[in-house]
């Protein structure tokens, strides 16, 4: 499953993130990396974006990048 079709409330944990080697680099600069927990606080109505918390500060990213993380 991906982090985009996580629901909002459950924890997940972070399996893979797919991209090249840039986009990879951006999406782990943020926190979010291999065994990292996520917890999914809110959606946006439209679904865009999704905020998270990660290792103990809010993040919000978009739902195109949070695509591409799978999670267990």
């Amino acid at each position: 499953m991906t982090l985009g079709e996580a629901k909002v409330g459950s924890t997940v944990v972070v399996e893979k993130i797919e991209g090249d080697g840039a986009y990879k680099r951006r999406i782990m600069d943020m926190g979010i990396t291999k065994g990292s927990e996520l917890y999914i606080r809110k959606v946006a109505p439209l679904g865009d974006p999704v905020e998270l918390t990660v290792r103990g500060y809010e993040l919000s990213i978009r739902k195109n990048d949070a695509e591409c993380v799978q999670v267990r």
